[in-house]
This record gives structure tokens, C-alpha cells and sequence, in this order.
């Protein structure tokens, strides 16, 4: 295990840190910018990225990995949960691919950390990145799993700290509160949490389709964490009913937190075949721990609200809405 300052750096670290000139990668179209990123980086430096596509539900095919791998390919590194639609990712059928061909495989389990059970072994990956600031451990640490064997060149250099792969003085604070935070999830689990949040996410997610016409789940029919659901309301931008629940009290968002302000859609979403209209009036609802069933009451008395007001604003619905009398 190498201590970071969170998932991007140890998405980095796993990348960088592995794959040398003349090497090949295989990733895929939606991953997290801390991977696109780093690979686009690999790509300046001349080395050859191969970027698997997804289904409509926003699944890779583990035979497109198995297609993908080159004499030369080093690394697969693929996502084991989207951060914007929850979806999982078949990685223990990845890993076994990356087994029989003998190719390292990394998977960012930010998303999926605390939200889901992890077992290294089965899902058979040389790497795994988490975060701490996404199970409720302080911003500013996160985790790189190094399966023994695995030799990596650190990115930063100075001090012998974390047997040499990862050089400067460690964030004890952080670290005391990431392994409280995964003891505390751990400690979720035994007592249904997750069960707990998806009944939650299900009757949010039905209530809504139940309630607002031309609206859908995107990534319905895969697997997902039980706290994450992407939904798209067509005829209004995304952007405008995030702000007019915002100013109600409900926080939300249209991608990835990271991403907030972008104005180009959601890279997952058209990866996965959406239009990008529909891309844009996509939302991304998020449940913790801490949430209850009266906020859930809460968002449900808002959302089809809030989405009628801004559709009686739009010219296209109303267009839409006179054709179909």
C-alpha cells in the first residue's frame, strides 16, 4: 500500500509509474479525467493508448480488453465504479484477462470504496486507487494497493518514505482519519448501510420516473453502487435545474464533482450513446449514510417541480408538446 494525497495522485502513480516507452494501454472512454488525463500524457510522450467503448448501459465487454492486449501492452486500467452514473464494471472478469495475458491491471476504485465490499484477490488487479474524502476521511488522502511484485518509479523524488515509491513527509492526520473512515465502512456493511441507501436511491429514482414524463435513468439494467443515480429530463438544460434546486436546498450535480462548471456534455454519457442534448439534461443525484428517508421526501416534493417550471420555459417542449395534440 502507498499513502497519497488522494485518488488522482495514486491514479497517477499507478499509470506513470508503471508504463515505459514502447509500452501499450488499454483503458476505456469513460473513465475519470485522473486517468484520461494520464493517458493522454502517455500518448504525448509517444507511447499507444487503446480506448475500449462502452454499451448503452455504460458496461465495457471484458472480450474487448481480451482484443485490445498487444504483445507489448503493459497495463489495463479500467474503473471499477463511474463516478457519474454508478455503473460497475465487470473487473474481476478483467482481471482474470489481464491473468491470462500477463498484463498488469489497475482499477481506480474511488467510487466504489465504502460503497461496495473490495477484495483485492477476487477481482485479481495488481493495482487499486481509493480516496478518503469519498467514505468520509479528510480531503487530502487516499491509497495506491501494490500487489507485491509489482515495481513502480515513484513521481516524486527526495526521501526514502513508503519503501521509496512515493518520496515526502506522510499526512499522519489524514492517514489516522482514512483508516478510521474504513473501519467505520467496514463496520456499514454488517450493518446494511448499503442495503439501506439503495432503498433509498430505488424509490427516489421510481418516484421521479413515475411522477415526470420523458425523463429515464441512465445506466439502468447494469449494476451500480446502491447511493448513485444519473437521470436525464428532456427539453431543459441540466445546469438550470441544478441551480433552481440549489436555491431551493437541494444540493446536486450533472457530472462529476470535479467537472462542475463544464459547459461541453458529459463525456461518460455521450460514451455511452447519448445525444448531447440529452448528455446535458442529465443530473446526477448522490446518497450517503447520512440521508433519511424525509430527504428523500424532500427532493421528491422538488425535482418533478421544478423540472415542470423549466420546461413551460422551453421552446422545444412546448413545440414538441403542441405536434403530439
Amino acid at each position: 500500500m502507498v499513502l497519497t494525497s488522494g485518488g488522482t495522485e495514486a491514479d497517477n502513480l499507478a499509470i506513470a509509474g508503471l508504463v515505459r516507452p514502447g509500452d501499450h494501454v488499454v483503458s476505456s472512454t469513460i473513465e475519470h479525467h485522473a486517468v484520461l488525463n494520464s493517458c493522454k500524457r502517455l500518448e504525448e510522450r509517444g507511447i499507444e493508448v487503446t480506448y475500449v467503448p462502452v454499451d448503452g448501459r455504460g458496461l465495457v465487454d471484458p472480450n474487448d480488453i481480451r482484443r485490445a492486449i498487444r504483445p507489448n501492452t503493459r497495463l489495463v486500467t479500467i474503473m471499477m465504479a463511474n463516478n457519474e452514473t454508478g455503473v460497475l464494471q465487470p473487473v474481476a472478469e478483467i482481471g482474470k484477462v489481464c491473468a491470462e495475458a500477463d498484463v498488469y491491471f489497475h482499477t481506480d476504485a474511488v467510487q466504489a470504496a465504502s460503497k461496495i465490499p473490495i477484495r483485492v484477490k477476487e477481482i485479481g488487479c495488481d493495482l487499486l486507487s481509493i480516496s478518503g474524502h469519498k467514505f468520509h476521511a479528510p480531503q487530502g488522502v487516499g491509497a495506491l494497493f501494490v500487489r507485491k511484485g509489482t515495481t513502480l518509479e515513484p513521481l516524486f523524488h527526495g526521501g526514502s518514505h513508503e519503501r521509496s515509491r512515493r518520496a515526502g513527509t506522510e499526512n499522519v492526520p489524514g492517514i489516522v482519519g482514512l483508516g478510521k473512515a474504513a473501519e467505520l465502512a467496514l463496520k456499514g456493511f454488517e450493518l446494511k448501510d448499503d442495503r439501506d441507501i439503495a432503498a433509498l436511491r430505488d424509490r427516489l429514482e421510481s418516484s421521479i420516473l413515475r411522477n415526470v414524463e420523458s425523463a429515464g435513468v441512465n445506466g439502468q439494467g447494469a449494476p451500480r453502487v446502491p447511493n448513485t443515480s444519473n437521470i436525464y429530463f428532456d427539453y431543459i438544460e441540466g445546469e438550470a435545474l441544478i441551480i433552481s434546486l440549489d436555491l431551493k436546498g437541494l444540493a446536486v450535480s450533472t457530472g462529476a464533482a470535479c467537472s462542475s462548471g463544464a459547459i461541453e456534455p458529459s463525456h461518460v454519457l455521450t460514451a455511452m450513446g447519448l445525444r448531447p442534448d440529452r448528455a446535458r439534461a442529465s443530473i446526477r443525484f448522490s446518497l450517503g449514510k447520512q440521508n433519511t428517508a424525509e430527504d428523500v421526501d424532500f427532493a421528491l416534493q422538488l425535482v418533478p417541480a421544478s423540472v415542470a417550471r423549466l420546461r413551460e420555459l422551453s421552446p422545444l417542449y412546448n413545440k414538441t408538446a403542441t405536434q403530439t395534440v
